[in-house]
């Protein structure tokens, strides 16, 4: 996940704690328009939010 936070920061100039809202806010449409993906989704956006991810 830091590597999208990251590219977000670059290429769309905004903060960090921005950029993980944004991604925060993504999970959620997604797991709300395919819930079936839930489990997935949140996988896929946990996998680089341990405690040692920092910026």
């Amino acid at each position: 996940m830091q590597e999208l936070i990251n590219k977000l920061i670059k290429e769309a100039g905004i903060t960090p704690e921005q950029a993980k809202k944004a991604i925060q806010s993504i999970a959620g449409f997604v797991k709300e328009k395919f819930p079936m993906l839930g489990g997935a989704v949140d996988q896929i956006f946990s996998a680089g939010s341990q405690p040692d991810d920092t910026i």
